[in-house]
């Protein structure tokens, strides 16, 4: 490169008398300002996003065509799994992943490994040096009699046939870590690689490294987020519940992949199941947290079949505690538990109805098959963690031929800020509630949701199964000690309607060991219900008492003190369940069914 200047000669008169011509050499002028501008372009153009790929891609683009004909990025396989790489284990293991290539040509002639596989390099070959020594390797000319090239047949071969002449292999190393290698060729450029060009490649990588390493740090960040909301939100629906579900959840931080909201469906006794959805404000690890905390509560409330409005004011209380107990840890404030809201309803498929409350949740919506979408007129209570005011429940008939929707209010308010216009378009997408839950929770998410909501969105359909008519035996018994003699006769001749005679044995024993305790230590008026589902025979005897068992071991000498121990022997569950005007101790036994796969009512 030259820089030529002219000028004019003339005489003391002004008389021009020719031209004089001054030129210089300016080519290390040139080259300098030349990297210098790459330099600048790289620091404006690698590491634009957190994705490790792209910001190899990027560091690709900047060198090829500008440095070399051909760039090759291969990254220690920790790395792109996001873990903390070690160079001298590659030589062991061999996991060194390709990670981008880019060349000069669509083509794409120099290409030995498809992007995102395994490499393998000759013992010895350049690439070997720099992940061992963390220094690079010029070829400024590359010797076809090169020991580690003869080994490598395949890339022999590419050198001879496209004329590969200039090599050079740099470290990409941040932090005093070795992440990879970038190879480079020059294979059009007649111009053989120069120590120059080696330091400019190195500043380049440096910067690359650190953005990679960056990347490399989120992405282990990101999986461990993903792997704390995965154990904390269901994995299964539960395959014999009083419902059969299907369900969406997608979270707002599409980056981290965690959010605040969540459902669940949860098997209770005597045929009924729980149904749950919640919403924790905020996204990311704290709003995940907080749900797996709120989430787990419901678990164990649900297990002491509290009424729902019971259930959401233990679920208050306790998210007051945690919020108090956030305050005094951080007294200069701190993101707290604040701002849940919940929704919690049980289904009994023996009844039809099922029973909801809300903390400040939208209502659920009933799809019904020959009439409009009809959201539940439930009141809303306020969100956990204020306090102050109860909450109320409110029973609602569930036709057989319909679908529940539970959702958050991010499913609602994602395309329209105006709830009324979420609403209509989730009326819309509920209309034909006979189709597979699968293709309503796509229609749900394909009608109401953008490509990127605003907020996270969780929703749950639910199509019920109630149990048929002479699947539930139901008898009023008189208060006396005689009556266990008659709930045993009847159990038995219903057992055998039911083609379980195997259950008789076990099924008279419990029945007669609830019925005497009922009549012994609580009040009328006593009552027997059998239940037969898909999997098993539920015994559950009702009386008049609040007073709640309790199991205890008997001594050698004692009367007394056997009878729910036997029940729990032979019982594959049971447990007492609260009423309005008194209590139900029931027990579940597995039946035979379960095993053949049948179900005879």
């Amino acid at each position: 490169m030259w820089s030529l200047s002219y000028y004019r000669l003339q005489d003391a008169a002004g008389l021009t008398l020719g031209v004089c011509e001054e030129s210089v050499d300016v080519t290390d002028l040139y080259r300098a300002q030349h990297r210098l501008t790459l330099l600048n372009r790289a620091a404006a153009r690698v590491g634009s996003t957190l994705d490790l790929d792209r910001t190899a891609e990027e560091f690709a683009e900047i060198l090829v065509p500008e440095i070399a004909d051909f760039i090759a990025v291969d990254l220690i396989g920790a790395v792109v799994d996001g873990w903390e790489p070690d160079a001298r284990s590659v030589a062991r293991t061999g996991d060194l992943r390709r990670a981008v290539h880019r060349s000069v040509r669509e083509d794409l002639p120099e290409v030995v490994v498809p992007a995102g596989g395994t490499v393998g390099y000759a013992e010895g070959s350049p690439q070997w040096q720099c992940l061992a020594s963390g220094r690079p390797v010029l070829n400024a000319v590359l010797a076809p009699s090169s020991p580690w090239l003869v080994k490598d047949s395949a890339r022999s071969t590419l050198r001879r046939e496209l004329g590969i002449h200039s090599h050079m292999v740099v470290p990409l190393r941040a932090r005093d870590v070795t992440m990879g290698v970038a190879t480079l060729m020059r294979w059009r450029n007649p111009e053989p690689f120069t120590p120059e060009d080696l330091l400019l490649v190195e500043e380049l990588a440096a910067r690359a490294a650190v953005c990679i390493d960056n990347a490399r740090r989120f992405t282990r960040e990101r999986h461990s987020a993903l792997m704390l909301q995965r154990s904390l939100l269901p994995h299964d629906m539960p395959a014999r519940a009083a419902v059969e579900a299907a369900y969406r959840y997608l979270p707002a931080d599409t980056q981290a992949g965690v959010g605040g909201d969540w459902f669940d469906v949860l098997p209770l006794a005597c045929a009924r199941v729980g149904l749950v959805v919640g919403d924790v404000v905020g996204h990311g690890l704290r709003a995940a947290a907080t749900m797996g905390r709120l989430r787990t509560a419901v678990h164990t409330l649900a297990d002491l079949d509290l009424p729902p409005d019971e259930l959401l004011a233990h679920l208050d209380d306790l998210v007051q505690r945690l919020a108090e107990e956030a305050e005094a840890a951080h007294p200069r404030g701190v993101e707290g538990v604040v701002g849940a809201t919940c929704l919690y309803g049980v289904y009994d498929s023996v009844t039809r109805r099922a029973t909801f409350a809300s903390a400040g949740h939208p209502p659920p919506a009933i799809a019904h098959k020959n009439k409009p979408v009809e959201f539940c007129d439930i009141p809303t209570g306020p969100p956990l963690g204020v306090g102050g005011m109860p909450f109320e429940a409110v029973e609602v008939d569930i036709p057989d031929d319909c679908v529940l929707a539970l959702y958050t209010d991010g499913l609602i308010t994602a395309s329209q800020s105006d709830a009324d216009i979420g609403l209509a378009r989730l009326s819309f997408a509920l209309a034909h509630p006979d189709r597979p839950l699968e293709e309503i929770t796509g229609t749900l998410e394909r009608i109401l949701l953008p490509d990127h909501p605003p907020d996270d969105v969780a929703f749950l359909v639910a199509r019920p199964r109630p149990l048929p008519a002479d699947c539930v035996a139901s008898w009023r018994l008189a208060f006396d000690l005689e009556t266990a003699g008659r709930a045993r006769a009847l159990t038995g001749e219903r057992l055998a309607q039911w083609r379980l005679e195997e259950l008789t044995f076990s099924a008279e024993l419990i029945v007669s060991e609830l019925v005497t305790n009922a009549i012994r230590h609580a009040r009328g008026p006593v009552s027997l219900r059998l239940i037969r589902t898909e999997d098993r025979l539920i015994c559950a005897v009702s009386d008049g008492s609040s007073t709640a068992p309790h199991m205890r071991r008997a001594a050698a000498g004692d009367e007394g003190g056997r009878g729910l121990f036997l029940v729990a022997q032979f019982a594959a569950r049971w447990g007492t369940r609260h009423t309005t005007d008194g209590k139900i101790i029931w027990a579940e036994v597995l039946a035979p069914a379960a095993e053949a796969g049948t179900f005879i009512p």
